[in-house]
């Protein structure tokens, strides 16, 4: 009977890059395991953004004050690291730094932002994530982008939970759960972030020791960038196989 990898010292995964020009979160919870926090950044960063656009969309539709001065800090950029303060632009020092403001002023305006996937993506990044959890777990069950995002979320938080689980038993079940999310995240090969879904999926394969199942979603992530070959993940991609390739 085969045994089960020891995945309690997993390979540092290669870095991603930046997504639409933003700047990656560095870290996403300060308890979080950097090898995690750097993989996972640049999704939360694109869950915020879509929540401001998505809010940024509604002009048709009547405003609340409260809201829109929630959405208005949103906007505000995060610092590059070692970047001096400006005045005239004022910014948020990191991720963290963002979402803890957010949640200030939801909290100071009695406000509720639209979107599950936003409100999930502020709750993860203020270092909430059974909070966080609960806000992408009710958003999940859409087909909509927001439904997308929030099994993406879903994914993220539950890796979050396994980076501060010390026991390895219960750290591998929350990273099989991790992986069913971002199997269930995008199941048409043509939907919105459907190549982010399956590099989820070989990040955790190949964490887990599941080799032979994370060459092939890398390699059906690399098939969908074939059109597009200076997406953000194509040479992370081939990172990635030529490392399991190597392993």
């Amino acid at each position: 009977m085969a045994t089960q990898p020891d995945v309690s010292k997993p390979k540092e995964p290669p870095k991603p890059v930046q997504i639409g020009g933003e700047s990656l979160v560095d870290r996403i919870l300060p308890h979080m395991k950097k090898v995690i926090a750097v993989a996972l950044g640049a999704a939360l960063a694109v869950i915020i953004i879509f929540g401001i656009r998505w809010w940024n969309r509604r002009g048709d539709e009547k405003e609340t004050e409260k809201i829109a001065a929630v959405m208005r800090l949103a906007q505000r950029p995060v610092a590059f690291p070692g970047a001096k303060p400006d005045p005239q632009n004022p910014a948020f020092s990191d991720a963290a730094d963002r979402a803890k403001a957010l949640l200030d002023e939801m909290s100071k305006q009695g406000a509720n932002p639209p979107g599950h996937a936003f409100r999930g993506g502020v709750q993860l990044e203020a270092g909430n994530v059974d909070k966080a959890l609960e806000e992408f777990r009710a958003g999940q069950d859409t087909a909509d982008l927001d439904g997308v995002l929030c099994r993406e979320g879903v994914g993220i938080a539950l890796e979050a939970k396994a980076a501060a689980e010390k026991d390895a038993a219960a750290r591998n079940k929350l990273l099989e759960e991790a992986l069913v999310a971002y199997q269930r995240m995008q199941p048409d090969e043509k939907g919105d972030r459907r190549v982010y879904a399956l590099y989820h999926q070989g990040r955790v394969q190949a964490t887990l020791g599941k080799t032979a199942e994370a060459k092939t979603s890398f390699e059906k992530a690399s098939e969908l960038l074939t059109s597009d070959p200076r997406h953000e993940l194509k040479n992370l991609l081939q990172q990635r196989l030529a490392a399991l390739g190597s392993a």
